[in-house]
């Protein structure tokens, strides 16, 4: 009995939120125990919870929560995110990315097709490509998923021809050497480690035009048209640059930079491998 004239039992009935008694969670009971298997029972009889599979882009309520927690600033995975930082699940920090001509590839088509969007805690590197080029698609989303040891991810665009393929990762800018936000305003252009080797230069090349390149060949006419267009003149500039460094002679207009010679068309065709997508 307690000073209230109550048994320990009778005390957990009235006040059922009291720390009082031997409280225990029963995950955390030995698998053998008889009070564990009727828990992990009655987890089959339970209903599945109503956010099941829903998130933030797809759902009107969970998006609403996480803004919520957003504007308060509850961060209701620290704990979860700690533990798994112990337990090495999660990475807390990242080395350079190693200078392949997979990631000069990569770089290639960010500049051309990407973007990379910072969030409070993380950053999110987003590519757009035609649905009419579904080997490209393949290829990106392989690269992604190999350079950034996760998964990407995915999505067509509702009622367009885009499919978009996406990573979240710490410090992709820092790493990729390319800024955040609008592209079009940037002054970096190519990063400087991919002038150094002609084929981080053609890997790079065969991102941008994969992305924002064009062939047009018209046989009645005698025209051969392999444009790259790209509204950042600094990125003019560099494509304009790696062309003449592989011995190419380019034209140059305000918003492209076109090859016109039937024998360049083809032979930078074949160099970049363009709409050619298995590895190597």
């Amino acid at each position: 009995m307690d000073k209230h004239g109550l048994s320990l039992a009778e005390y957990k009935k009235f006040y059922p939120f009291s720390k009082i008694g031997f409280s225990f969670r029963p995950n955390e009971l030995p698998k053998n125990d008889r009070r564990y298997k009727k828990w992990l029972e009655s987890l089959k009889r339970r209903s599945s919870p109503w956010n099941k599979g829903k998130t933030k882009e797809t759902n009107t309520s969970v998006k609403k929560i996480s803004e919520t927690f957003k504007n308060k600033k509850i961060d209701n995975f620290k704990n979860w995110r700690q533990e798994m930082i112990k337990a090495g699940v999660i990475k807390n920090s990242y080395s350079p990315f190693k200078k392949t001509k997979e990631l000069a590839f990569l770089i290639g088509m960010t500049l051309g097709d990407g973007h990379i969007q910072k969030f409070p805690r993380t950053e999110r590197l987003l590519i757009s490509l035609n649905t009419k080029y579904p080997g490209l698609i393949e290829y990106v989303n392989n690269l992604m998923t190999k350079i950034f040891e996760k998964q990407a991810t995915l999505s067509k665009v509702r009622n367009s021809n885009c499919m978009r393929v996406w990573v979240y990762q710490k410090m992709i800018s820092s790493r990729l050497e390319i800024p955040t936000g609008n592209r079009g305003m940037s002054t970096l252009g190519i990063p400087g480690w991919i002038w150094k080797s002609k084929t981080y230069i053609i890997f790079c090349l065969k991102g941008l035009f994969e992305a924002e390149g064009s062939l047009s060949i018209h046989l009645p006419t005698y025209t051969y048209n392999f444009g790259f267009s790209n509204k950042n003149q600094k990125l003019l500039d560099d494509v304009e640059m790696a062309l003449r460094i592989l011995g190419f002679n380019p034209e140059v207009r305000s918003d492209k930079i076109r090859l016109r010679k039937k024998e360049e068309v083809f032979l930078f065709k074949k160099l970049i491998n363009f709409r050619k997508y298995n590895a190597g």
